[in-house]
């Protein structure tokens, strides 16, 4: 009886301590400033390796566009190195379209980084979430 009775403290605080040690997570909120018309949708991706940038995202949304501003947010997010890039996806065709390899349609990514000569540079963009909710600005 007394070991029956040290097996379930044992299981009932294993399960305490495993229900602590689950990861933190965290909100990012963006807001989309400058959106020209309401034309389309915004396509808003989030990136967490350099290698996928611009690329390959690790959680995405596709939200009609809104002329002036708007706010999305991705959550549960544990801590760690993002970034996000966005379009505003004017003709609905999936994808942003050039004209000799320049932007046609509005873009932004984190940080209001830019491309000087070529796309925007992960090192630019990316932000890190330590212990607390996100709050970024992106100016289309």
């Amino acid at each position: 009886m007394k070991q029956k009775i040290i097996t379930l403290i044992v299981v009932v605080f294993a399960a305490i301590l495993s229900g602590q040690a689950q990861e933190q997570t965290y909100t990012i909120e963006v807001t989309i400033n400058n959106i020209a018309s309401d034309d389309g949708s915004i396509k808003i991706g989030l990136c967490d390796k350099k290698k996928d940038f611009l690329k390959k995202f690790i959680k995405g949304k596709s939200i009609k566009a809104q002329k002036g501003s708007m706010t999305v947010s991705f959550e549960e997010i544990p801590k760690g190195t993002y970034a996000i890039s966005l379009i505003h996806d004017e003709d609905d065709n999936g994808k942003l379209n050039t004209f000799l390899m320049i932007p046609s349609e509005p873009y932004g990514t984190s940080n209001n980084a830019k491309g000087n000569f070529g796309p925007p540079k992960w090192q630019d963009a990316k932000f890190d979430i330590i212990d607390k909710d996100i709050k970024l600005s992106i100016d289309l």
